[in-house]
Formats: C-alpha cells, sequence, structure tokens
C-alpha cells in the first residue's frame, strides 16, 4: 500500500512541471491518494466560467452537498490545478509544501 511522504518532493515538481498526461508511477500513485481521502472539506476546483475561469472551493456534507466557493479564482488550469495540489499536499503533510 502506498503511504504519503513528504520528502518525495521530486513528486511535486514533476507534478508542477506536467500536471496533466502521463505520470510516473508514483506520482499517479500519490495522485490518488490525494483525490481518494475523505471527501469532506477537501480542496476541489469549480468551473466558474467555461473553460475560463475556475474558482477553489471544498466539498461540503460528504460531497453530498453542493461545493463551498472561495473568493480565490484563476484564469489558468495549470496555476489552478498546482494551486489545489498544494493544498492537498499541506493537509496531508501537515505543514506548507515547500516549492513555490
Amino acid at each position: 500500500m502506498y503511504r504519503f511522504d513528504a520528502s518525495r518532493l521530486d513528486l511535486a515538481r514533476e507534478y508542477k512541471a506536467r500536471p496533466f498526461g502521463e505520470h510516473s508511477p508514483d506520482l499517479q500513485y500519490l495522485l490518488n491518494l490525494m483525490r481518494t481521502r475523505e471527501t469532506d472539506g477537501r480542496h476541489v476546483l469549480v468551473m466558474t466560467q467555461p473553460h475560463a475561469q475556475w474558482t477553489l472551493a471544498r466539498l461540503t456534507n460528504g460531497n453530498q452537498g453542493p461545493p463551498r466557493l472561495t473568493n480565490v479564482t484563476f484564469d489558468n488550469l495549470e496555476a489552478a490545478e498546482w494551486a489545489v495540489f498544494r493544498l492537498r499536499w499541506e493537509a496531508m503533510a501537515g505543514a506548507p509544501l515547500p516549492i513555490e
């Protein structure tokens, strides 16, 4: 079973360089872990303008309720995905990701 290892900054760098497409097996395992953790309160993106704007949100009621939108928006999907990755990393590590 794969476990989160906060020392694997190489995986964060790999994701930042290529957030879309095929990933190394270790990065794919990490992404699967990040995406399948508890749903309540997990950070997600909501497309608020078709293919033009994404808003950071948090899941509510075990993903049964509407996402709670924040005031943080992005006009670049790569930047939005990186922001969510960093937030999920922090939630798992208990400390911010030391990569901007």
